[in-house]
């Protein structure tokens, strides 16, 4: 485990003053390095849609039980954003892309970061080839990243070669979010 220590950075500094240092392991160092150039190196762009889930809900609501005895895991929210997200970028390929000096660079294929919150703060585990995946598989997906980051079992590449992120700030009461990029 990282070692923290209780630093007083200058002389005759108020005790009200002290401040913790804590080392960053290195999955935590790789994922500030690729915040900072993520930051440099993109054109945010964040759009708020505001969208009647009552069918969704209904469908989670009719299918729960059944879906949970079938595969062993909930019928979360999650796979049907990824699965509205896949088919928008289908449709709008230029989205699951990035520039390259004077190039667009298109992926023709869907690997999608997903932003989980954990105690070690936020992740962006990354489910490959998400397209081919059912329901029942994003959802596993989804779980397997979450015991993964508790279990601090979480490896670099899988956080590594996402073509679109998606979060959901609604867990945690947010009305409206702006992503970190």
């Amino acid at each position: 485990a990282a070692q923290e220590t209780a630093v007083q950075p200058a002389a005759k500094m108020p005790a009200e003053e002290l401040i913790t240092r804590k080392p960053m392991t290195p999955i935590r160092q790789r994922i500030a390095e690729r915040l900072l150039q993520s930051k440099q190196n993109t054109a945010m762009l964040t759009t708020f849609n505001e969208i009647d889930m009552a069918r969704v809900m209904d469908i989670r609501s009719q299918y729960k039980q059944s879906f949970k005895e079938k595969y062993g895991v909930n019928l979360g929210i999650m796979s049907f954003f990824i699965k509205a997200s896949i088919e928008a970028l289908k449709e709008f390929p230029q989205i699951n892309a990035f520039v390259d000096e004077k190039d667009i660079i298109e992926h023709h294929y869907f690997h999608i970061g997903v932003a989980v919150g954990s105690e070690r703060g936020l992740v962006v585990p990354v489910i490959r080839h998400a397209d081919k995946l059912s329901f029942a598989e994003l959802e596993l997906a989804i779980v397997d990243y979450v015991t993964k980051i508790n279990e601090n079992r979480l490896v670099l590449a899988d956080l590594e070669g996402g073509t679109f992120t998606i979060s959901n700030g609604g867990i945690y009461g947010s009305l409206l979010s702006t992503p970190i990029l």
